[in-house]
């Protein structure tokens, strides 16, 4: 895996052409937003309940790519450029138009598949848990996982001689760093100097001290990724002001504890000690993209404001 996410983020890096930045990155994309989905509908039916999984991982993926659509076309656009134009930039639906249009087609395509199925004999609870545990997943899986796609492409423009087409990917990979150096500050300096816990009923190894400790650890992150991260991958003079660490390294470390404590509290409603066996050792598919998903939006909106 770590073979196939570095050989993703190289090719984006070198090999992506303009406006179709993160073409390379969707076999990762796909594969943790889908294995979060799976993740998901496997403890809901461990509790009763009944979701469709075919009908959900089709929403969720439909939800995640939907931002690729612009990608595509310039990709088109650049290998057959007397066919094909680039992407109009006049367009009234953007990448994050296209993330709407998907989110409301999939919550029809709940729908439809509920009629399909409905008869006088339908049990009625069984259809309300099923749409709405099927409009949860594909919602919370799909929309903040969609959103990296329009963070990899943030920047793509010239600052002076800089050239910073990969700002965005410096972006992401910065996002990921900083929300999870924060898992990793929080577990030692809880397990060294951790007293006083932090939400017992949840998450009984969780501290205060640790939590403390994994915002330091994710501003130093943020600071060292501003510093050296973006000149080295976006060309010098593109990196955004080293206050930004201030605000991004406790920002993310928050919403990823939140993002944690949010799979924790589903997983005890659940009964489940692990969110699923796809990711043997780590715990499940969510239990690695739990707190990025928290974080996918303070992130974007932070670098969108200094693109």
């Amino acid at each position: 895996m770590i073979f196939i996410a570095v050989a993703s983020l190289y090719a984006d890096a070198n090999f992506s052409v303009p406006g179709a930045a993160g073409l390379y990155l969707f076999p990762l994309l796909l594969f943790f937003a889908l294995g979060t989905a799976l993740d998901l509908c496997g403890m809901f039916l461990r509790v009763g309940f009944p979701v469709h999984r075919g009908v959900i991982l089709s929403a969720t993926a439909l939800i995640v790519l939907s931002p690729y659509v612009p990608v595509v076309w310039n990709t088109l656009a650049a290998g057959m450029p007397e066919t094909v134009s680039a992407y109009p930039a006049d367009c009234p639906i953007g990448q994050m138009g296209w993330i709407v249009l998907a989110s409301i087609f999939a919550a029809m395509m709940f729908f439809l598949d509920e009629m399909k199925d409905y008869s006088v004999g339908s049990d009625p609870s069984g259809v309300l848990r099923r749409l709405v545990a099927s409009m949860f997943t594909a919602t919370y899986v799909g929309l903040p996982m969609s959103l990296l796609v329009v963070l990899r492409g943030l920047g793509g423009a010239d600052l002076g001689d800089a050239t910073t087409s990969n700002w965005g990917m410096a972006a992401l990979l910065t996002m990921i760093a900083v929300t999870k150096s924060s898992d990793a500050g929080a577990y030692f300096t809880g397990k060294s100097i951790g007293r006083t816990k932090l939400i017992p009923r949840l998450s009984p190894g969780k501290t205060w001290e640790g939590s403390v400790g994994g915002v330091v650890v994710s501003t130093l992150v943020a600071a060292g990724c501003i510093a050296y991260l973006f000149p080295a991958i976006a060309g010098q003079g593109s990196a955004p002001p080293l206050g930004l660490a201030f605000v991004l390294g406790p920002l993310l470390a928050v919403c990823g504890m939140v993002g944690d404590l949010a799979e924790s509290l589903v997983k005890r409603a659940c009964g489940a000690k692990d969110s699923g066996n796809l990711l043997p050792g780590l715990g499940g598919v969510w239990d690695v993209t739990d707190s990025l998903i928290f974080a996918s939006l303070p992130a974007f909106l932070c670098f969108a404001a200094v693109a």
